[in-house]
């Protein structure tokens, strides 16, 4: 299967010839490989240096392994748009075997988890004061002339955030109260080296710093990283001091994690767990468990906004509506009924809220209609078999190409099975 869908992008042939490393190919055999087995990058180190069948599998055969730091930035070469390439190979293939004929559609929604801790305001303004301090300490020591102190006030962070957690426990007056006040020192702190950290960066941006002929390149991360980082730290503090002082519970465009800041908050009405931090993700499935198309909605798009552009997506794909497509009822209207029936689908199978008139209880027990709801059931566990056995349960590469990068792999890995199970028609 991976023979048939081209090669990396041409961004992985300069990065192997720089570390003189083995073909190009070997990159994509490996983050498939990583998925299908749901390694991490040291796993996946191990296990080619031990097994020779995956070895052969990943074309390494007697070349070395490159060490797991290299396996974590060649995968991030292939960018948003190279998975996406090869994603499309691969629907193309399974056309042509007529493995994914596109007759029927089935498309629903899920969140796939970044990797957060738990946001809370005190633990983020915590997270803000260890990343400036870290980068103030690298430039203290990096500059010919240091000229200011930095302090680590790890131990005062450790301390209000005790005082945080005790005072949360405590619903009177006197608890709020003492919740405020540690919140307030804990601001203090941050709003500190907030200013201690625009202050330097004003220094090196006047040459009034400078940094010794061997830390330049280290200076110059380290006030790359307090560029991107004060923004955000400064609406940490906003968002705190409008929750905890002034009461309001709803901000616009909250930060949920300094180091994931496209994170957003999405309620799924489960139970078990009403709020989930991550991204939600559209997934679209044709026959055989193929999955034809993804997408990573910006924000916490409903079900109903989702409709039109899998439909969309599967005319540009195939080149023609489906002749069944179903959803479960969150993406029912009147209106997205209508624009399928635009589009020529013959079964359009969403299920209606509420109340339900004569007219419409007489089309959904049909027969056509029952067996069409029948079918969509199957993309639960399709959902669940991507999260649980190639880990798209929680993206674990960093940024927000990264998370796109993890949710194409999953589904690429998973496409490759279902093809090798389903075969040739």
């Amino acid at each position: 299967m991976l023979a048939g869908t081209g090669g990396p992008p041409p961004t992985l042939h300069g990065f192997w010839a720089l570390h003189h490393r083995p073909r190009p190919a070997a990159a994509l055999r490996c983050a498939q490989v990583k998925h299908l087995k749901g390694w991490s990058f040291r796993a996946l180190e191990e296990e080619l240096r031990a097994n020779l069948l995956y070895r052969r599998f990943t074309r390494f055969y007697e070349d070395p392994i490159p060490d797991h730091t290299v396996f974590s930035r060649l995968f991030g070469l292939f960018g948003t748009e190279g998975p996406q390439a090869l994603h499309a190979q691969v629907i193309a293939k399974a056309r042509a075997l007529c493995v994914a004929r596109g007759h029927c559609l089935r498309t629903d929604t899920t969140a796939v988890e970044t990797n957060i801790h738990h946001p809370s305001d005190s633990s983020l303004l915590a997270d803000s004061l260890r990343v400036l301090t870290r980068s103030l300490k690298a430039i203290s020591q990096s500059c010919q002339q240091g000229g200011w102190k930095v302090v680590d006030h790890a131990r005062a962070t450790k301390y209000r955030l005790l005082e945080i957690a005790r005072a949360a426990r405590l619903l009177n007056d006197a608890g709020q109260q003492r919740l405020k006040k540690s919140y307030g020192r804990l601001l203090g702190l941050t709003r500190a080296v907030t200013l201690q950290a625009c202050a330097v960066l004003a220094r090196l941006s006047s040459a009034q710093l400078s940094a010794r002929p061997d830390a330049v390149l280290r200076v110059l991360r380290q006030e790359t990283r307090l560029r991107h980082y004060l923004p955000l730290v400064e609406r940490v503090m906003a968002q705190t001091q409008a929750r905890v002082f002034e009461a309001k519970r709803h901000y616009p465009e909250k930060i949920l994690s300094l180091f994931e800041p496209h994170t957003v908050v999405i309620r799924k009405g489960k139970p078990h767990k009403p709020n989930e931090f991550g991204r939600l993700v559209r997934l679209d499935e044709v026959e055989n468990g193929i999955v034809s198309g993804y997408e990573v909605s910006a924000g916490n798009r409903a079900d109903q906004q989702q409709w039109a552009p899998a439909l969309e997506h599967h005319v540009a794909l195939f080149g023609r509506a489906p002749r069944l497509a179903a959803a479960d009822r969150g993406y029912w209207s009147a209106h997205n009924e209508q624009v399928a029936a635009e589009m020529g689908v013959k079964h359009v199978v969403l299920p209606g809220r509420g109340p339900l008139s004569a007219e419409r209880a007489v089309r959904q027990k049909k027969r056509w209609f029952r067996r069409g709801q029948a079918w969509r059931a199957g993309i639960e566990p399709r959902i669940a078999t991507l999260k649980h056995r190639f880990g798209m349960q929680r993206a674990f590469y960093k940024g927000e190409a990264g998370f796109e990068r993890h949710v194409a792999f999953c589904v690429l890995a998973h496409n490759l099975v279902a093809m090798s199970r389903a075969g040739p028609r």
